[in-house]
């Protein structure tokens, strides 16, 4: 639709937002000073690096060079910094004082100056810097001769020092590529820590050289070499990205098992699980076995992965084959431990000791926090309501108790669940009793990507560009909390992220494309605008639905959490019915009658395969409820037989279909109510309330 861009001018632009909020920075830096003037941009911008540079400045200073260029087309004279001494009144002059080290709390701040004739950078460490030109390429701006970056000064640093993205290659295995586009993409919105969940039940991805069989039987042959591995440490250190392994234990082992069912609590065979969900096989914690397996693993693995943090999993273990097996429960009288919680704390404390001996230190999922569990181990919590921390989250009591924490809960991304709703979550909130020793234990967060609906095709567009917001609550002040200010950054920043490479706009076409058999495809990707995924895992309930190996290149693929257009028409609702203004109305008709019209374009294509005529209901019910909405927008009363109708396609359009649902429609029904009383309609309009 022509009007889009329009429309989020005119939301974003009647907001209140200050000038300095006009630019499209994520994550919004700490202190910002914006002056009147520009440096412009021409063919002998030069860099120059105050000592010898790092392997990590020379990557970002080259790499800065490069998108600079192909932003804006100017063909510069020279593609590399220099260091100080053989170049004078560089363009932009960089200062750093040490290479960053990869560990909590290292120094990552960074000062940005821009002069209308020059540009520096100061830093303490190359990690800084590296932020600092990521933010100097978001300031890139233009006018109709020339670009230019705004004069302005920043410090900035961040409020966390974990900012992490957990990402499960076990359930859909993701090829190194795409591992790497997603740590530059981190690296563009500051985000320092890459979470590798590595084993599941459906898949082992790292090479083992001591026990090839974890790979070789428990993997599809889809898994990490050695090498590979080194590789992508290496590729993520490179722009100051941490890399913490998970493999996860004493549950979610059925791939470990199927190599090796003797370390199993049950005396069967062991296949590599197809389904999602939670399933019983389950590590021996009473078998020496199982713990040389583990010490030879985490000991190649240690070699690895430099990172002083090993996740060591510990979620969602139910115990049922260690209530099945009597010499489990044999061994638990023994050695006075009362519940299976007691027996994986035993376990946890095991692997705690072998990891130690590497020089490394555990992380877990919050079920790991017991008592006896040393302070040292790193708590990761998850559970509980998508609100943050509350008094009694695992979170604060980890604090409380002396762990190292981090929190998950609420930025769990693989729900479908729109940017907005991750953005206000924070991971320490004003309502909360921890001294200031305490706070300093809660470290950050992560994004937590599961991969069970997930494949190299869809996995940028269920990560981006809501994990930018998510990004921007760990880096920035507490205060910055705009929703309208985000989405408007939101939408620069995603196309910055499709210029990395990530693939979360251009692959929509692609799958839809594959559903048209290669027809026009105008029609779909209207729908995409306004058709977002079931949330809360609704579209795969109970796991049993997909496979492992099920086509993941449907409508729903192509669908994002934040649809487009809906977001737009909904924010043109909520100000028609609070201001009742007409030039709302009129854009509110834009978009229904672009809706009701899309049926016709539909129509076109329709017969072309199976697939497809699934999908009619979606642009069938959609057009004739926007039709009736037209009628009534443009003065017909509502009376007693077309409420019946519109109330008849209301009910129709909320039913989910194709593993879809309708983004706008709580807007409908605001203005069916509406219109119901402004008619004075004798009829009540009996619809619950619907869940944006």
């Amino acid at each position: 639709m022509k009007n889009i861009t329009f429309l989020f001018i005119l939301f974003y632009s009647i907001s209140g937002i200050s000038q300095s909020k006009e630019m499209n920075l994520m994550p919004w830096p700490q202190e910002v000073s914006i002056g009147s003037t520009q440096f412009k941009i021409d063919p002998n911008f030069t860099i120059n690096v105050n000592k010898k540079s790092t392997k990590r400045i020379d990557i970002a200073t080259t790499k800065f060079i490069q998108r600079l260029t192909g932003r804006t087309g100017i063909f510069f004279e020279n593609g590399f910094a220099f260091n100080a001494d053989k170049i004078k009144n560089a363009s932009l002059e960089i200062s750093y004082k040490r290479a960053g080290k990869l560990e909590i709390n290292e120094d990552e701040s960074y000062e940005l100056k821009v002069s209308p004739t020059k540009i520096s950078i100061e830093a303490t460490t190359d990690i800084g810097v590296i932020y600092a030109l990521e933010t100097l390429l978001q300031l890139v701006d233009n006018n109709e001769t020339s670009y230019f970056f705004p004069e302005v000064t920043i410090h900035d640093f961040p409020r966390f020092t974990w900012r992490g993205l957990m990402l499960d290659v076990a359930r859909h295995f993701q090829p190194v590529d795409v591992i790497k586009r997603n740590l530059d993409a981190m690296t563009s919105v500051k985000m320092n820590v890459l979470h590798w969940h590595l084993t599941d039940d459906q898949g082992f991805r790292i090479e083992s050289k001591k026990h090839p069989k974890l790979h070789q039987l428990g993997s599809d042959g889809l898994y990490y070499t050695q090498e590979k591995i080194k590789e992508v440490v290496e590729y993520a250190s490179d722009r100051g990205i941490r890399v913490v392994p998970e493999v996860d234990v004493p549950g979610h082992a059925t791939a470990i098992l199927t190599a090796y069912p003797e370390i199993g609590s049950k005396d069967t065979s062991y296949s590599i699980e197809r389904f999602s969900g939670i399933f019983h096989p389950t590590l021996d914690p009473t078998n020496e076995k199982t713990y040389e397996i583990l010490e030879d693993l985490f000991g190649e693995m240690a070699m690895l992965f430099p990172d002083q943090y090993f996740h060591i999993g510990g979620d969602e273990n139910e115990g049922k084959h260690w209530d099945e097996n009597l010499r489990i429960q044999e061994f638990m009288q023994k050695n006075d431990l009362k519940t299976n919680h007691d027996l994986q704390t035993y376990f946890n404390i095991r692997l705690e000791e072998i990891l130690a001996k590497h020089g490394k230190l555990v992380m877990g999922w919050e079920e790991i926090m017991t008592d006896k569990m040393p302070t040292t181990a790193l708590i990761h919590s998850w559970k509980g309501t998508n609100e943050g921390i509350t008094q009694g989250s695992s979170l604060m009591k980890a604090a409380k108790k002396g762990h190292a924490t981090v929190l998950s809960n609420g930025y769990y991304i693989d729900l479908m669940q729109p940017a907005s709703e991750h953005y206000l979550v924070d991971p320490l909130t004003k309502n909360n009793d921890l001294t200031a020793e305490e706070k300093a234990r809660i470290l950050g967060g992560e994004a937590t990507m599961w991969s069970e609906l997930v494949t190299p095709l869809n996995i940028d567009s269920r990560l981006w560009p809501r994990t930018a917001a998510i990004a921007e609550r760990f880096w920035s002040s507490e205060e910055i909390v705009d929703i309208s200010n985000m989405y408007k950054r939101l939408e620069t920043i995603s196309f910055r992220l499709e210029e990395l490479g990530i693939t979360h706009i251009r692959n929509r076409d692609v799958i839809l494309r594959n559903i048209t058999s290669n027809q026009n495809i105008e029609a779909l990707v209207k729908l995409t605008k306004v058709y977002e995924p079931l949330k809360i895992y609704t579209r795969n309930k109970g796991g049993v639905e997909y496979k492992t190996y099920s086509p993941f290149t449907l409508f729903a693929d192509a669908c994002t959490a934040d649809a487009s257009e809906a977001i737009i028409f909904n924010n043109l609702v909520n100000k028609y019915l609070s201001e009742k203004k007409t030039g709302f109305k009129k854009e509110i008709l834009i978009m229904l009658k672009d809706w009701a019209t899309n049926y016709e374009l539909f129509l076109q294509i329709q017969k072309s395969n199976p697939i497809l005529k699934t999908l009619e209901p979606l642009s069938k019910n959609l057009s004739e409820i926007s039709k009736s909405l037209i009628l009534i927008l443009e003065g017909e009363s509502l009376k007693y037989s077309n409420y019946q109708k519109i109330k008849n396609q209301y009910l129709e359009l909320k039913k989910p279909k194709s593993d879809v649902e309708f983004a706008s429609l709580k807007s409908f029904k605001n203005l069916i109510e509406f219109f119901s009383k402004q008619n004075k309609c004798k009829i009540e309009l009996n619809i619950p309330s619907i869940q944006q």
